[in-house]
C-alpha cells in the first residue's frame, strides 16, 4: 500500500507552466506561391517580457498577458506584425519581406540566439541537427562553435564535451529540464539521448538559473524531446555506415482524445565489426549493442497540465585488442580487453496548475527517479558503480504589481545515492541536499531586463552554502544587445566516471591529501549580438568572453613518473585553477537558399598541478585545443528537395603528457613536468539529401581527410605494462567514416 500510495504521487503531483496559452504558426511565402515555416520568430506580448520563438515547425506557444493584448511577430528581414487578440487562440500568421532586401527572402536559420532571454542562449534546431547524420547527442554539435565533442580514449568510444574550456562535467546537461547526464551518467550520457528523439537543443553560456540548481558552473545544455502531441504521428530512421554501424530510430506520437496524448521513442544499434585501421592491434572502437526507449502520457485541460512516464536503457561495450573474447580472455593477461554493461530506468512526472484569470501565474511540480548501474573492466582491473537519485523541484511564478516585476520561487530536493568500487577499494556516499531558492526579473519595454538570483542548499556531508546569480540583458539599439553575467556553481565531482578514459591504462591511481571537496567557482560573462545588413545581405555578428575562476576543483594529475611506475593523482585544488574563453562568430545568408557560419574560439586553461610531489606549478589544462575554427555553409533547392552541407573545423594544439618521455627525463626518482603538444589538425565532414513525397534520403562523410592521431595508444605492445596508455587522446582515432540513411515522417 505504501508503494502504491509513492507512485501514486510521483506521477500526479502537480508543474511549471502558465495558464491559458495563445498558440499558432508563423509563415513565409515562397516563390511558389507554397507557405513555408519559419524558424526562431519572435513572439511577445507588447511592452511586457513575455516572449518565444517559433520551433522548427514554425509554431509557437505562450501564455496570455494580463497587461497586453498586443501580440508582436517580429523577424529580421520581415515586416513586423502586430495582432490584437481577444477570444482567439490559435493563430496562422504569414509575414511579407521587407521591401528593401530586394529579391533576398530571410529564411529561418538553423540556430538563433534567444532573443529575449538575458542569458546568453543559442537554440540549436532540427534544422541543423539535420545537417549531420546526429545519431545521438555527442553527434549533434557538429555545426556548433561553442560545444566540441571527442573520445575520452582510444579504445572505450566514450566521449567528452568541451564547453568555454572546461569539461563537460562542469555543463549542466538537463532533459526538458530535468539535470540528467550527471553522477556516473557523464560517462557515456551524451550517447544515450539519439538525435531524432530531439526536438530542439538550448545551449547557455555563464551560470544558469537558480530555479534549475546549483550544479551548473560554466553554462546549461536542454535537451527538448519530441513531444507526444506531435505533429508527426509517426517518425523512421535508418542509419548505416562503412564500419559496420548500424542504428534504427522508431518514434510513434498518438493524440487519444483532446486532452490526452501519448508517444513512444524508441533506439536500437550496433557495431559488431571490429575496426583497426591504425594497426596498433586495438579496436579503433569498440563493439556495441544498445536499446533505449521512451513512453510517455501528456494530458491538457483548462486546469492542469500533466505529462509521466518511463525511460529504460541497456548497452553492453567491448574494446581492447582485436582478438579479445571476454569469455575467453577476461581476467587474464593474454590478451587486453574492456568492457562495459550499463542499464539505466528513469521516472518522470511533470504536472502544472493553471490558472486562467491570472495568466502571469504558475504553480508546478518536477519529479525524477533513476536507477543506474555500470560493470566495467580494463584489462585486469573491475570497476563497477551503482547510483540512485530523487530529485524534486516545487516551482512558483507570479508578479509584483505589475508584470515589469515578475519573481520565481520555490524548493527542491537532491538525493544521489552511489555505491562504487574499483579494484579492492570501496567508495560510497549519500548525499541529501534540500533547497530553496528566489529569483527576481525586472523588465523594461523589453529594452533592458535584470535576473536577479539566490538559492541556499544544505548539503549533508559539506554543510550549507549560498549560490547567487545576476543577469543583465540591454538592448540599446534595435539591433544590438549587451548581456552581462555572474555567478557562483558548486558540484561534487565523480572522479571514477568523469575521468574514465585515463582508467585505460597503466597508471596507479591514488587518492592524495584530505578527502575529495565540492568543486566551486565563479563564472563572469559578457556578450554581444549585433545584426546588420552590408551588401544588401543579413549578418548575424556574435562576440562573447567568459572567465571561470574555481576556488577548489579536483584535479585529476597525470603528469608524473618515477623509475617504478606512471601515475594518475586525485586531489584538491591548491593554488589556481582558472579558464578563459572567447568567442566570435558570423552568421549570414549569402542568397535566399545559403546560409554560412564562421566561428574563432580560443581557451586559454590553466590549473596548479604536482601537489603530491610538493610543487605548485600553473600548467595549461591537458587535452585542450588552444584555438579552433568552425566554417559551416549550407545550400538547399527550392523546397529543399536537395540539401548541401559542408563542415570544416581546425583544431589547434594541445598539451599533452607521454609517461615515457616523463620517465626518461626522471632522475633520481624526482618527478618532472616535459611539456608537450599534440600537433593542430583539420576535420572536414559533409552530407547530402534528397527529400521525396513522403521520406528523404541522405549521404555524409565524416573526417574526409582522414586525419588519425598518430599512436593514440602509448606502449600498445604492452598494454600489461606500467606504461600502457589509452587515455591520451587528443584526435581522431578512426580516420574517414562514410554513411547513408532514410528518414520516413507521417504527419497527422
Amino acid at each position: 500500500m505504501k508503494t502504491l500510495l509513492l507512485i501514486f504521487v510521483f506521477f500526479t503531483g502537480p508543474f511549471l507552466l502558465l495558464a491559458q496559452r495563445v498558440t499558432g504558426t508563423v509563415y513565409e511565402r515562397t516563390e511558389a506561391g507554397i507557405k513555408s515555416p519559419l524558424v526562431g520568430v519572435n513572439v511577445f506580448w507588447a511592452e511586457t517580457s513575455l516572449g518565444t520563438a517559433t520551433d522548427s515547425l514554425g509554431k509557437f506557444d505562450i501564455p496570455r498577458s494580463a497587461k497586453s493584448n498586443r501580440l508582436v511577430i517580429s523577424y529580421i528581414g520581415f515586416k513586423t506584425d502586430t495582432l490584437k487578440v481577444s477570444s482567439e487562440s490559435n493563430f496562422e500568421i504569414v509575414m511579407k519581406a521587407e521591401g528593401q532586401l530586394g529579391e533576398v527572402v530571410v529564411r529561418g536559420s538553423s540556430s538563433q540566439i534567444d532573443r529575449l532571454n538575458p542569458i546568453h542562449t543559442e537554440i540549436i534546431t532540427t534544422k541543423a541537427l539535420a545537417k549531420a547524420a546526429c545519431c545521438n547527442l555527442s553527434e549533434s554539435f557538429e555545426t556548433n562553435a561553442s560545444v566540441s565533442v571527442s573520445y575520452s580514449d582510444a579504445v572505450t568510444g566514450a566521449k567528452q564535451i568541451q564547453f568555454l574550456g572546461l569539461g563537460g562535467q562542469y555543463v549542466q546537461t538537463n532533459v526538458e529540464n530535468v539535470p540528467t547526464i550527471r553522477g556516473l551518467a557523464s560517462t557515456f550520457g551524451l550517447n544515450y539521448i539519439p538525435g531524432t528523439w530531439i526536438q530542439s537543443i538550448d545551449v547557455a553560456k555563464g551560470a544558469g538559473s537558480v530555479v534549475n540548481g546549483y550544479e551548473s558552473l560554466t553554462g546549461a545544455i536542454n535537451v527538448e524531446l519530441v513531444k507526444p502531441d506531435a505533429r508527426e504521428k509517426l517518425y523512421f530512421n535508418a542509419y548505416v555506415n562503412h564500419l559496420g554501424r548500424g542504428e534504427i530510430n522508431f518514434n510513434l506520437n498518438q493524440k487519444l482524445s483532446d486532452k490526452w496524448s501519448t508517444g513512444f521513442l524508441t533506439h536500437a544499434s550496433t557495431l559488431q565489426n571490429r575496426v583497426d585501421n591504425n594497426g596498433d592491434g586495438f579496436m579503433d572502437l569498440p563493439l556495441y549493442t544498445q536499446f533505449n526507449g521512451v513512453n510517455r502520457w501528456q494530458y491538457k485541460s483548462d486546469k492542469i497540465m500533466a505529462q509521466f512516464g518511463i525511460k529504460a536503457l541497456t548497452e553492453n561495450r567491448v574494446g581492447g585488442q582485436t582478438g579479445f573474447n571476454p569469455s575467453e580472455h577476461r581476467g587474464t593477461t593474454k590478451l587486453y580487453g574492456f568492457g562495459n554493461q550499463t542499464n539505466r530506468i528513469e521516472l518522470f512526472s511533470k504536472t502544472a496548475k493553471l490558472y486562467q484569470d491570472k495568466p502571469y501565474k504558475g504553480l508546478g511540480l518536477v519529479l525524477n527517479a533513476s536507477m543506474h548501474n555500470t560493470d566495467s573492466y580494463f584489462g585486469l582491473a573491475n570497476y563497477d558503480g551503482r547510483q540512485r537519485t530523487l530529485y524534486g523541484n516545487l516551482i512558483y511564478q507570479s508578479i509584483i504589481d505589475n508584470t515589469n516585476h515578475q519573481f520565481k520561487t520555490g524548493v527542491s530536493y537532491l538525493l544521489d545515492d552511489y555505491h562504487e568500487t574499483y579494484k579492492d577499494s570501496l567508495m560510497t556516499r549519500t548525499e541529501s541536499v534540500p533547497g530553496a531558492f528566489f529569483e527576481y526579473t525586472y523588465n523594461h519595454l523589453d529594452k533592458l531586463t535584470l535576473v536577479a538570483g539566490l538559492r541556499a542548499d544544505y548539503h549533508n556531508l559539506f554543510g550549507a552554502f549560498v549560490t547567487p546569480r545576476l543577469h543583465l540583458r540591454w538592448q540599446p539599439l534595435e539591433h544590438t544587445t549587451l548581456r552581462l553575467s555572474a555567478g557562483r556553481g558548486q558540484r561534487t565531482p565523480n572522479a571514477f566516471a568523469e575521468y574514465y578514459g585515463y582508467l585505460v591504462s597503466g597508471r596507479k591511481v591514488s587518492f592524495w591529501g584530505s578527502r575529495i571537496q565540492p568543486e566551486v567557482s565563479w563564472n563572469y560573462g559578457i556578450s554581444l549580438t549585433q545584426t546588420f545588413h552590408w551588401f544588401e545581405k543579413h549578418w548575424d555578428l556574435v562576440i562573447d568572453y567568459y572567465r571561470t575562476d574555481f576556488q577548489n576543483q579536483l584535479i585529476a594529475d597525470t603528469d608524473y613518473a618515477t623509475r617504478q611506475a606512471s601515475y594518475l593523482y586525485f586531489y584538491n585544488l591548491q593554488g589556481k585553477s582558472y579558464s578563459n574563453s572567447f568567442q566570435i562568430e558570423l552568421n549570414t545568408l549569402l542568397s535566399k537558399r545559403t546560409e554560412v557560419k564562421l566561428a574563432y574560439r580560443l581557451f586559454d586553461v590553466w590549473q596548479t598541478m604536482g601537489q603530491p610531489f610538493g610543487h605548485g606549478t600553473l600548467q595549461q589544462r591537458m587535452m585542450v585545443p588552444r584555438d579552433r575554427v568552425l566554417f559551416n555553409i549550407g545550400y538547399a533547392l527550392p523546397y529543399d528537395k536537395w540539401k548541401l552541407d559542408l563542415t570544416v573545423q581546425w583544431n589547434g594544439k594541445a598539451r599533452i603528457t607521454n609517461p615515457l618521455q616523463s620517465l626518461e627525463a626522471t632522475l633520481d626518482g624526482k618527478p618532472s613536468m616535459p611539456t608537450l603538444f599534440s600537433q593542430s589538425f583539420m576535420n572536414i565532414n559533409a552530407q547530402a539529401s534528397r527529400a521525396f513525397k513522403k521520406f528523404e534520403v541522405y549521404l555524409g562523410g565524416e573526417n574526409l581527410a582522414n586525419f588519425r592521431q598518430p599512436t593514440p595508444i602509448i606502449n600498445a605492445q604492452d598494454p600489461f605494462g606500467k606504461y600502457f596508455d589509452a587515455g591520451q587522446t587528443w584526435g581522431p582515432v578512426v580516420g574517414r567514416v562514410i554513411y547513408a540513411g532514410i528518414r520516413i515522417k507521417v504527419k497527422d
